[in-house]
């Protein structure tokens, strides 16, 4: 078991039971899952970015990215339905906490002038989202192997029903929001 998900059982949940009055423990939000998206607008030019931006996800996560296709065809954006425009995963349970151990402890402190993540991306709904510029923040990724820099969108999926909810889960989790 992770730190993370030991410490979500042992002090996490434990406040948030307390701060909110929850009168059961199965209303205590918690991280469902982690999804995180790499759009590739090159991927119509350059077939293999696919391939490479797939290859940085799976160091990245530790599992292996679906291709994500286009839905329709845009003419605007030289796009046809069915092309691959990206890559995803989704993780759950033990990779999800030990993911988002790493992006809030060692990944995120190595974004240049960093002064924390933004408070207002949450969706209404309890589920965060945020992006990063750069794949190079991770310390799997050898920089001299990269060939192009790519960003990628990271959304946290809880059962929070308010983002107030979710915003206390995520803090509490080691979330480094921007001050106020």
């Amino acid at each position: 078991m992770s730190g993370l998900k030991d410490r979500y059982v042992g002090e996490v949940a434990p406040a948030l039971m307390k701060k909110f009055e929850y009168k059961s423990p199965m209303q205590i939000p918690k991280l469902d899952k982690v999804v995180i998206n790499i759009g590739l607008g090159e991927a119509k030019d350059n077939p293999k970015a696919v391939e490479a931006a797939c290859g940085d996800l799976a160091l990245i996560t530790g599992q292996k990215p679906v291709v994500t296709k286009a839905k329709k065809s845009v003419a605007n954006f030289k796009i046809r339905q069915g092309m691959n425009i990206g890559c995803k995963v989704t993780l759950r349970s033990d990779k999800m906490y030990e993911f988002v151990d790493r992006l809030f402890n060692v990944a995120l402190p190595r974004v240049r002038d960093f002064r924390g993540i933004n408070v207002n991306s949450f969706d209404g709904r309890g589920n965060y989202s945020m992006g990063l510029k750069e794949q190079l923040i991770f310390p799997e990724i050898e920089y001299d192997k990269v060939d192009k820099v790519r960003g990628m969108d990271i959304i946290f999926v809880t059962t929070a029903k308010t983002d107030e909810e979710a915003r206390e889960l995520l803090t509490l989790m080691g979330a480094p929001f921007a001050r106020d």
